[in-house]
């Protein structure tokens, strides 16, 4: 796992990530400078088990979903992830209905991690 300088983690995979058409290591230096959310969308027992570094967990299947999303700045990009990319294509389209600029259903758990992204556990 790879705490400092995590864009560096991320800059041997040059394969862009799924829904986007940016690398691991753009992503990650938006994230790591506050300039993007990056938003794991499972529940918190899935969350504690391994999350990316650097997310926040906002599970989908709680009530409060839209009101908790609603509180993040509308105009900096969110990059979704679940455990296999379903729940966050659901998350996106919420997103989309909110009035956020730039969302992305960026896809599983797993295999983030195999593109680059560091997580811990």
């Amino acid at each position: 796992m790879c705490t400092a300088a995590i864009a560096s983690c991320a800059q041997t995979k040059t394969d862009t990530i799924k829904g986007t058409t940016e690398t691991a290591a753009q992503i990650l230096k938006k994230v790591e400078n506050g300039k993007a959310y990056l938003i794991d969308v499972r529940t918190p027992e899935e969350y504690q088990a391994g999350h990316l570094d650097y997310s926040k967990n906002i599970n989908i299947k709680s009530g409060d979903f839209k009101q908790q999303v609603s509180k993040l700045d509308k105009n900096k990009p969110v990059y979704l992830y679940c455990r296999s990319g379903n729940r966050s294509g659901q998350a996106a389209d919420s997103l989309g209905t909110l009035g956020f600029k730039t969302y992305y259903n960026i896809g599983g758990f797993e295999q983030l991690k195999s593109a680059g992204l560091p997580a811990a556990k």
